[in-house]
């Protein structure tokens, strides 16, 4: 660990091909872990720059939530606006269609699989009590009838929908995105987290599931009862909740693509990750580690008086 940390403490500051500065600071996925840059990063950028845009990933339901829940909570931060990144090929997916079809026109199944994109822009506006843009991260198959799809079903809620080129045309296609971030960012908001600290664990995981996920309630298996038990008679029950969670649904099962609904969440297992000031709950048939070897590198891996590493190769 002091290996890691010695100089991984420190945020990278890279550049764009047009020089513009980031750090990369961080990496864990939002579906087994937070899905967040560090707080060092975000606070000290936001100190050097006007606007600051960070990352959460995968989703609104996984990265955008513990972004909030656990991220803002714990720093202070709090977010004037919100970018909801999309894809038609996402959304014709989620309207049933084959990976190897994806590159064909097809309304129907974009028009089928808006409803997933509606509950994610619900859970920004009405969950997060945010203003948010949604950003088409434009293909070169995408034609101008699918995408006009999206822009009419999104303009019920209020939502202006931009297109994002930029890995096409760099800067240059990202420029209207940005000027409805920060016409979005000057409106006033109402941002709120999905549960209060005071909520036991149980309550904690139950609004996740019924106000995120738009699911009927979770059920504890006895070892993931049992524990919740004992976290909370350390003392830790204040703690935010950190889902591990498939990324294809907003279920526990991959295979329920779309806005399901009347579904339960199972949780699994419990279990505390008290310096990072969270607890996790594995639901589903979720893995938060997996293809570690018998004898991981780490093993071989040391730091001497000096502050020199050894064993990394």
């Amino acid at each position: 660990m002091a290996a890691l940390l010695k100089d991984a403490i420190k945020p990278n500051l890279v550049q764009t091909l047009e020089h513009t500065p980031a750090f990369i600071h961080g990496g864990p996925f939002a579906n087994i872990a937070h899905g967040c840059n560090s707080v060092l990063a975000t606070k000290t950028a936001m100190k050097y720059a006007d606007y600051v845009v960070t990352e959460a990933g995968f989703g609104a339901d996984l990265g955008a939530e513990k972004f909030i829940d656990i991220k803002c909570r714990k720093s202070g931060l709090r977010p004037d606006a919100a970018v909801l990144v999309a894809t038609v090929r996402a959304l014709k997916m989620h309207g049933g269609v084959e990976k190897k079809d994806l590159g064909a026109e097809n309304v129907d199944a974009v028009v089928k699989g808006m409803p997933n994109l509606e509950k994610h822009l619900e859970n920004i506006q009405n969950v997060y009590g945010l203003p948010a843009v949604v950003a088409i991260n434009k293909f070169p198959t995408d034609t101008d009838a699918e995408l006009k799809a999206v822009e009419d079903a999104c303009q019920k809620y209020g939502a202006n929908v931009v297109l994002s080129d930029v890995w096409a045309n760099g800067g240059n296609g990202g420029v209207e995105l940005a000027k409805e971030v920060v016409r979005l960012a000057e409106q006033p908001n109402h941002f709120q987290f999905v549960y209060d600290d005071e909520d036991s664990l149980e309550e904690k995981l139950e609004k996740i599931v019924t106000k995120v996920y738009g699911g009927k309630g979770i059920e504890l298996t006895p070892a993931a009862r049992k524990e919740l038990k004992h976290i909370e008679e350390m003392g830790y029950g204040h703690l935010p909740i950190c889902m591990a969670k498939t990324q294809y649904s907003f279920s526990d099962d991959a295979k329920k693509i779309g806005r399901p609904e009347g579904f339960t969440i199972t949780i699994k297992e419990v279990k505390i990750s008290a310096g990072a000031g969270f607890v996790v709950a594995l639901t589903g048939a979720i893995m938060t580690m997996p293809g570690l070897p018998k004898v991981p590198a780490a093993e071989n891996i040391q730091v001497d008086d000096n502050g020199v590493i050894s064993g990394l190769f």
